[in-house]
C-alpha cells in the first residue's frame, strides 16, 4: 500500500477502538517529517489510535522512483529513522544527515494525541534489524510468512538480550507476529479460497523477480500446525496463535487476510470469525497458562 496513512484514515471516520498501524511505512524512500505529520494527523482524527510500523519494505521498485540509489539501503534506514525518532521526541527540530537537507530549528506540526506515538520496526529476519530495535528499545513487528515460525525463536531472543544490554525495561521490549491467513467456518474451502488468491499474486511477483510459482504443496505444508500460515477454521487458527506465543511469548498477533484478490465478503467473514471466535479462544487459553505458570515474557495479547 503506497499511502497507508490516507488509508487508515478512512478506517479512522467508520471506527472507535481499533488501533490503526501501518504495515509497513517504508522510511527509507519516504520523508519522516511527511510519515510523522501523516500519522499525527492519523492520531488526531482517530483519537490517539494510530501507530507507525516503520521498515524498509519487502519491495524496492520506490527506491528508483524517488531518486534514491540501493547501495544506501541500509544507511537510508538508520538515518532516516533516527530522524523519525528525533521528531518524535520533540516539537522544534534541528538535525543533519546524509540523505536529506539538514533541518535547523525547525518546529514539526501537528502533534500528536500520544506522547510519544507509537513506533514499531517492521522486520523480516535481518539480524541487523532486530538488534537495532532491541538496542532502541522499540517494540519489534516480526513478518513471518513463510517456513517455520519456531526458526524465528533466535532472533526474538537476539532483540530482546539486545534490549537488555542497552538497559532497557524488558516489559517495554514487546513483540507482535504478523502472517498471513484466512479464517471459515469449512478448513478446505478456506485453503482452496486463500490459495487461489495466494497463488495468483506469488506467481505474478516471482515473474518480475525470479522466484518459481508456488505450489499447492508447498501452500498446504505451511498451512499445518508448524507452519506460518493461518488459514483454516478457528479452531485450527487459533491453535497456531497459542503455538507461537509459546515460542515468542508476544503481546500481539497481525494477520493480513487480503494476500491477492479476495471476494470482499470472504474478508469480512474472516474478520468477524477472527474476532468472535479466534480472540476469544486465544485470550483465554494464555490468561488459564499465565494463572498456572508466569510466562516470562508477553503476557496480554493483541490481536
Amino acid at each position: 500500500m503506497s499511502a497507508p496513512a490516507v488509508v487508515l484514515a478512512a478506517a479512522a471516520a467508520r471506527t472507535e477502538r481499533i488501533r490503526l498501524t501501518s504495515a509497513v511505512s517504508v522510511i527509507s524512500s519516504d520523508d519522516p517529517v511527511r510519515v510523522f505529520q501523516n500519522f499525527a494527523t492519523l492520531d488526531l482524527i482517530s483519537d490517539g489510535r494510530a501507530e507507525i510500523m516503520a521498515g524498509r519494505g519487502s519491495f524496492t521498485e520506490s527506491f528508483p522512483l524517488f531518486g534514491y540509489d540501493l547501495a544506501d539501503y541500509d544507511d537510508l534506514f538508520e538515518e532516516k529513522l533516527g530522524l523519525l525518532l528525533r521528531i518524535r521526541e520533540r516539537e522544534r527540530v534541528t538535525w543533519r544527515g546524509t540523505h536529506r537537507a539538514p533541518i535547523e530549528d525547525l518546529p514539526v506540526f501537528p502533534r500528536p494525541v500520544q506522547d510519544p506515538l507509537p513506533v514499531w520496526i517492521a522486520v523480516g529476519g535481518h539480524p541487523e534489524s532486530v538488534v537495532r530495535a532491541g538496542r532502541l528499545g522499540l517494540p519489534l513487528a516480526l513478518a513471518i510468512i513463510g517456513g517455520e515460525p519456531r526458526r524465528f525463536v533466535p532472533l526474538v531472543d537476539l532483540y530482546r538480550e539486545a534490549g537488555r544490554r542497552a538497559g532497557h525495561d524488558p516489559a517495554k521490549l514487546r513483540v507482535s507476529i504478523n502472517s498471513h491467513g484466512l479464517i471459515e467456518d469449512d478448513s478446505r474451502q478456506a485453503a482452496d479460497d486463500s490459495y487461489a488468491a495466494y497463488s495468483y499474486l506469488m506467481a505474478k511477483i516471482g515473474r518480475e523477480r525470479g522466484w518459481p510459482p508456488p505450489s499447492r504443496e508447498q501452500f498446504d505444508a505451511e498451512r499445518g500446525p508448524l507452519g506460518a500460515n493461518l488459514v483454516g477454521t478457528p479452531d485450527e487458527v487459533a491453535a497456531k496463535i497459542i503455538y507461537e506465543h509459546d515460542l515468542f511469548g508476544l503481546d500481539r498477533f497481525l494477520i493480513q487476510m487480503s494476500v491477492g484478490t479476495l471476494p470482499h465478503e470472504k474478508v469480512l467473514r474472516s474478520i468477524e470469525l477472527f474476532g468472535t471466535k479466534v480472540a476469544p479462544i486465544v485470550r483465554r487459553e494464555i490468561e488459564r497458562r499465565t494463572a498456572a505458570i508466569p510466562m516470562p515474557a508477553g503476557g496480554a495479547l493483541t490481536m
